[in-house]
């Protein structure tokens, strides 16, 4: 909208200049109305409407239609708005909300336990709490803006399939996962990942590359099978 009221003069003369007016005059009023929230970007949007106060003398109970002085000039449109570039967005994102999880958990007095290092050993019991089955894809699709995440539906014989979503998609194909038998951890609390609400987890090896390879079976095993 500015770079089209960029230069032009706000004296209804024609259809088009009526028209840029008329924006012209909906974004004065809206600079008003939002400069509690958005003091800065509003300053930037009223200076280069060429409004000749500061934003911050103007007056809701003097807020009315048909503010603009005629034959007023739009001055040198900038950018407002900076452009957000997806990729450091989404992984700060991420870590805001690992922070707010640690934030919440700690005023709930909780304490995530600390992970087992490799080579110690737990007891039986402890392992007996993991409920593994077997799972039969039924279906798979990469979940849009995810390159990693694949999501998935998994029948482990209950009667309705698992939604899963997990991150394999760079190393499998959906074609490749529709119709395989896999290893479902199914007793994890729900977690929601890009708003889907996954639950359960694949079972895969992490290679030194860092590729997942999915656990599986080399003799016929019925769907729900326990690991035990």
């Amino acid at each position: 909208m500015f770079g089209w009221l960029a230069g032009c003069d706000l004296r209804p003369a024609g259809q088009i200049d009526e028209a840029r007016a008329k924006a012209a005059e909906a974004l004065r009023i809206a600079c008003v109305l939002l400069a509690p929230v958005l003091p800065e970007s509003t300053a930037k949007i009223w200076a280069q409407l060429g409004m000749p106060g500061a934003l911050e003398d103007a007056r809701f109970s003097a807020l009315a239609w048909g503010g603009l002085q005629a034959g007023q000039k739009i001055g040198e449109i900038t950018p407002v708005f900076p452009r957000v570039e997806a990729k450091p967005a989404i992984e700060r994102m991420k870590a805001l909300e690992v922070q707010a999880t640690e934030r919440q958990a700690a005023l709930l007095g909780k304490t995530a336990p600390p992970a087992a290092p490799a080579g110690d050993k737990i007891p039986i019991e402890e392992f007996t709490k993991v409920d593994m089955r077997v799972g039969l894809v039924l279906s798979a699709e990469p979940v849009k803006g995810a390159n990693k995440l694949m999501h998935m539906k998994v029948d482990i014989g209950e009667p309705e399939p698992r939604t899963i979503v997990a991150g394999i998609a760079e190393a499998y194909q959906p074609a490749q996962l529709v119709g395989r038998k896999v290893v479902i951890v199914a007793n994890l609390q729900p977690r929601k990942l890009r708003g889907i609400e996954s639950n359960g987890m694949i079972v895969a090896a992490s290679l030194a590359d860092g590729q997942p390879v999915l656990a599986g079976f080399l003799e016929e095993v019925p769907v729900g099978a326990r690991l035990k």
